[in-house]
């Protein structure tokens, strides 16, 4: 089982940028092995919504939502995804979560809140 922490949230004005970041941990594991990851939010009460996937080699796909603000990125070396948040709006105040889906299973973490101010 994939351990992942999420960092990097916080409250920042409308217009502003914030980068997130998953650390994932497995004994003698590389994330390479993780075929796709990527990151989801959620509002109180509302499905956990899909923004942004990685595969191991790269490849990427983003939620219309944010396509052309946000950009997703792995480092399979450090065991490290990230998300570079631009022009963020107050409408992207979500808890943002890490994900790795590892065959039929998809390892959560535990989430960080990102509030955008007007």
């Amino acid at each position: 089982q994939w351990q992942l922490v999420e960092s990097g949230g916080g409250l920042v004005q409308s217009g502003g940028s914030l980068r997130l970041s998953c650390a994932a941990s497995k004994t003698s594991a590389s994330i390479f092995t993780i075929a796709s990851m990527g990151w989801h939010r959620q509002a109180p009460g509302k499905q956990r919504e899909f923004i942004a996937g990685i595969t191991r080699n790269g490849n990427t796909n983003y939620a219309d939502s944010v396509k052309g603000r946000f950009t997703i990125s792995r480092d399979n070396d450090k065991n490290k995804m990230s998300l570079q948040m631009n022009t963020l709006k107050p409408e992207d105040t979500y808890v943002y979560y890490c994900a790795a889906k590892i065959g039929v299973s998809v390892n959560w973490g535990q989430g960080t809140q990102v509030t955008v101010s007007s």
